[in-house]
């Protein structure tokens, strides 16, 4: 099994996130999958806030999640996501810092849900 690692753009819609530069929001996000470390967990990694060099911050949560999201709204603790239109899909990230509210393009998110599932799919070598 191998470990899934996928850059993405989005669209922050909080405005205490909201980036320095003026690019509309987008902010690059790493979705990653270590089907040895948690094969039902994904992690999203949103860039610090202040800029470059900043620590970025991370949140852990069931794959299960992530996909019941795209279809409707999910989720009732620290992450909740649900579909926004037909083509983007929300993600709400609680913290003591506070809210998140990011906004993905559905098929960068079930591309890499596809990716996961070809991950734990794959035979070990031996």
């Amino acid at each position: 099994m191998s470990v899934v690692e996928q850059y993405a753009r989005a669209h922050i819609l909080t405005d205490a996130d909201l980036p320095d530069q003026d690019d509309g929001g987008a902010i690059p996000v790493v979705l990653r999958y270590d089907p040895e470390l948690d094969p039902s967990a994904v992690r999203v990694a949103l860039p610090g806030r202040g800029g470059r060099g900043a620590r970025p911050r991370e949140w852990t949560f069931p794959r299960g999640l992530l996909e019941q999201g795209l279809r409707a709204p999910a989720g009732d603790g620290d992450v909740r996501v649900w579909p926004c239109g037909r083509v983007q899909a929300v993600i709400e990230f609680h913290s003591p810092q506070g809210c998140s509210v990011v906004q993905f393009e559905n098929k960068a998110l079930v591309r890499f849900l596809r990716r996961t599932h070809q991950a734990v799919a794959q035979p070990v070598a031996h």
